[in-house]
């Protein structure tokens, strides 16, 4: 009964249009009305200790650190590296969408905003050399959800403070993992565009490689300072936060001067309202948080997966399933805050890795970006790119089942996360 109003009032609200850090207050009070425990002392309190987190600092600042990016020229450089190294191949420019994406996500984490700049940089390039403008789109797209996998990853700060697991940890995890989302876009870019006659740039001379290398070079060390930094124990993901923002702002204003000192507060101010946004659905969450510890839903979720628990990957299984449904529904943020305190202690009880469920689960909810009908990254493309959304949902299918493949890989291959978590970690 407790998790049939839980999920009926939540459901019942969202149907009416109320947003999302909205409809979890109301679902709160609803079982707070259930469990006869109504308290508007302890709704407020769980509302600001839900924001008062120490690791969540992270994520105000990388969002910070990516906004920059994209106004100070880092973006738009690494773009231009990713079109030198790669952009003579068949289907050139698409591998420079894939590139310039991995590179990209290991300096901001934000997929929203990663998406954002390819679209504007790569898009009208595609578009131009003769691309389909529905298939470009759903490539930059599923390339753009890889900056939540590959660290710095806000969604990986969210899950690491809801789950009580290592920030540090799930960082190394997903290197790899989101390399290999990358390599699986790339092979279903292949395979989509060897079916197009269209003309790759001029390959990049030597000297022009280098140059692109040499304008990226203070943009890619970025990520190497923060990965490096963490390794070696300098300083805590949030720090690190702090780190990526102020090299990023002296970068875009000292190195390659492009962003004006009248343009900084813009950028606090954009990077404020996102920062928002994130905030107070954690805050909101955490109400409905406690609630489902109070109410001991959890463990009524271990007897419904009961007949899995014998068997890791079957439950893994059907927990993925459950995470997808939810996605096409859902916006990353919110499930994560949702499913993580019930999901957790099922995982926990069947003896599976939380780093490594971790890393599956960030995966999942990084693919509901861009599933319909809701899919954020989705419509960030077609908005950018003056697109019908109808079309870019055409568009990202083979891409979105390439990497829907790759995730059930690592469910039914553990080590292909488990061991390079070990080694970097090491």
């Amino acid at each position: 009964m407790t998790v049939a109003i839980f999920l009926g009032s939540l459901l019942a609200v969202m149907a009416l249009g109320v947003p999302i850090a909205y409809s979890l207050l109301l679902c709160g009070v609803a079982l707070m009305w259930h469990l006869d425990l109504f308290d508007a002392q302890i709704l407020a309190q769980n509302v600001i200790n839900g924001a008062d987190s120490f690791p969540l600092l992270a994520v105000p600042f990388f969002m910070l650190a990516g906004e920059i990016m994209n106004v100070g020229g880092l973006s738009r450089r690494i773009v231009d590296l990713a079109l030198a190294l790669v952009g003579h191949f068949r289907g050139g420019l698409g591998y420079v969408a894939i590139v310039a994406a991995c590179l990209l996500a290991a300096l901001s984490g934000s997929a929203v905003a990663d998406t954002a700049a390819l679209a504007a940089l790569i898009l009208p390039m595609m578009v131009n050399a003769g691309h389909d403008k529905a298939r470009a789109g759903g490539l930059i797209a599923s390339a753009g959800i890889i900056a939540p996998v590959i660290p710095p990853s806000i969604g990986f700060v969210i899950f690491g403070v809801a789950a009580n697991v290592s920030i540090n940890k799930l960082f190394l995890a997903g290197i790899v993992p989101g390399l290999l989302m990358g390599v699986s876009i790339a092979v279903a870019w292949w395979w989509v565009a060897k079916r197009e006659n269209v003309t790759p740039p001029k390959r990049a001379n030597r000297k022009h490689v280098l140059a692109s290398l040499r304008s990226s070079g203070w943009a890619l060390f970025l990520p190497v300072i923060v990965i490096v930094g963490m390794k070696m124990g300098v300083f805590t993901p949030t720090e690190a936060a702090v780190v990526a923002a102020v090299y990023a702002l002296f970068v875009a204003t000292v190195v390659y001067r492009e962003m004006k000192l009248s343009q900084i507060y813009e950028v606090f101010v954009s990077a404020a309202k996102t920062t928002s946004i994130v905030m107070f659905l954690v805050a909101a969450a955490m109400v409905s948080s406690w609630l489902i510890t109070v109410a001991d839903i959890p463990s009524q979720m271990i007897k419904l997966l009961e007949p899995f628990m014998g068997n890791q990957t079957l439950l893994l299984l059907a927990i993925m399933v459950l995470v997808m449904a939810v996605g096409t529904a859902m916006d990353m943020t919110p499930t994560i805050l949702i499913m993580t305190p019930v999901l957790m202690p099922v995982v926990r009880a069947a003896g599976i890795d939380p780093v490594y469920f971790g890393v599956l689960f960030i995966i999942n909810n990084a693919i509901g970006l861009i599933t319909p009908p809701v899919g954020t990254v989705l419509n960030v493309v077609a908005g950018v790119g003056k697109m019908r959304m109808d079309d870019v949902t055409r568009g990202v299918l083979p891409f979105m089942v390439a990497e829907f493949a790759v995730m059930f890989l690592m469910v039914f291959f553990p080590w292909l996360v488990t061991v390079p978590a070990r080694w970097l970690a090491n």
